[in-house]
């Protein structure tokens, strides 16, 4: 099944490390990370997880509930925990799904051919409270994810959802953006606070945030 910005994040039921959930249900009306890592007990993962972990407040200040996944069984996932908290110093406070049977990987494409294996690759999915997914990404095994490039992310799709306006590169929350190109100047000029018009199309405005 091939996934594409704009879907319907697929639901399922699963079981995880906080007991068996319905994803649907579990996220509710929150915004939601779904991260897949290739396998428990490896150093890369154990990092990601760590980190995640650590950034829990600032997910929920956002919203957003994280659960990740790996095709290893419950058990491990119960085993391998208390390595994250003692490698990292944060205990794991989110939900691993347990995906022996690899319903949730394939339903997510989380397996990609000629990797070696049948285990998944660093796949994320950013999905908002209406259940779409708003954010793709894939890095191989070999790669650590950023975290804060996630979070960041959020910020962006929350703060352009609100307010009729764009994140320009390297943003981050609290700097100028960009005002939609289906804004006449005239109006951009009216709605937003300090403008700096650069084109026609290319409008820098204060964050309305």
């Amino acid at each position: 099944m091939t996934l594409r910005l704009g879907d319907t994040a697929p639901d399922f039921t699963a079981a995880t490390t906080d007991g068996e959930i319905g994803f649907h249900a579990w996220k509710a009306d929150s915004w939601a990370v779904l991260f897949s890592h290739p396998a428990d007990y490896t150093p890369v993962c154990t990092t990601e997880l760590g980190r995640t972990a650590a950034l829990q407040s600032g997910f929920a200040e956002r919203n957003t509930k994280v659960i990740a996944l790996s095709v290893d069984p419950l058990k491990d996932h119960h085993g391998w925990a208390p390595d994250i908290g003692a490698a990292t110093g944060t205990e794991l406070n989110f939900p691993i799904i347990a995906d022996a049977d690899r319903t949730v990987s394939e339903l997510y494409d989380m397996i990609h051919p000629g990797e070696g294996d049948t285990s998944t690759v660093r796949s994320v999915f950013v999905i908002d409270p209406a259940h779409k997914i708003r954010l793709i990404l894939t890095y191989p095994k070999s790669t650590g994810r950023n975290f804060d490039e996630i979070l960041r992310v959020i910020d962006s799709l929350q703060l352009t959802d609100a307010h009729q306006v764009a994140t320009p590169v390297d943003w981050t929350k609290g700097d100028r953006v960009i005002a939609s190109p289906a804004l006449a100047t005239d109006d951009v000029l009216e709605r937003f606070d300090n403008v700096e018009v650069v084109t026609p199309y290319l409008r820098y405005v204060d964050d309305p945030s």
